[in-house]
């Protein structure tokens, strides 16, 4: 597992033995100046984001480095594990860095105390700090949304009504005019016939 610590300006992600080959680098060093949020993520296959690139992609343990069309994430998570999300500004060579830790909590408060309170313009437009609103527990961690955050009774974006236009009554009418109407009548009950 990888270990956050802060040295002076920087913040300092050594990588594992294991991740440290895989994703063919054994440290990553980030500005405390480009941080712009950072959260503790307890669900490790959502910080994947983006295409897989260089690194090591195999089910549960992941290590390297992701393309996105706004720049590029580093990852070094495994399965059943909390990880440590830092989000940086434009500019930055990551836009997150997403690391397995042994203690996530200590590591986002050790990281917290250095970030800037107000990065300012200068710093890129990417997302500010995160609302005091966590998103909704999963199921897996004993709350009821669902593995996209949805409460029950929410529709999907994504599902199969998704950005289809509301049915025309007239257009349905029209349709359905040639198409032959059956009784569907459950043999053996009154009216049935033989």
């Amino acid at each position: 597992m990888a270990h956050v610590t802060v040295k002076g300006g920087e913040v300092v992600v050594r990588l594992g033995l294991r991740e440290g080959l895989a994703a063919r680098r054994r440290q990553i060093r980030v500005p405390v100046s480009a941080l712009r949020e950072v959260h503790v993520e307890r669900s490790w296959w959502r910080v994947l984001r983006g295409r897989a690139g260089s690194g090591t992609w195999s089910p549960g343990r992941c290590s390297g480095v992701r393309n996105r069309p706004d720049g590029k994430d580093f990852i070094a998570v495994k399965a059943q594990s909390t990880v440590l999300c830092l989000e940086l500004a434009e500019g930055a060579p990551f836009r997150r860095v997403a690391v397995s830790v042994p203690d996530a909590a200590r590591a986002e408060r050790a990281v917290r105390e250095v970030m800037p309170q107000d990065p300012g313009p200068e710093h890129g437009t990417g997302p500010g700090p995160r609302d005091a609103s966590p998103r909704p527990a999963l199921r897996h961690e004993g709350g009821t949304a669902d593995d996209h955050g949805r409460q029950p009774g929410v529709p999907s974006r994504t599902g199969s009504d998704a950005g289809r236009p509301p049915l025309d009554a007239e257009r349905v009418e029209r349709a359905n005019a040639d198409r032959v109407r059956r009784d569907h009548v459950v043999p053996g009950t009154p009216g049935a016939r033989s």
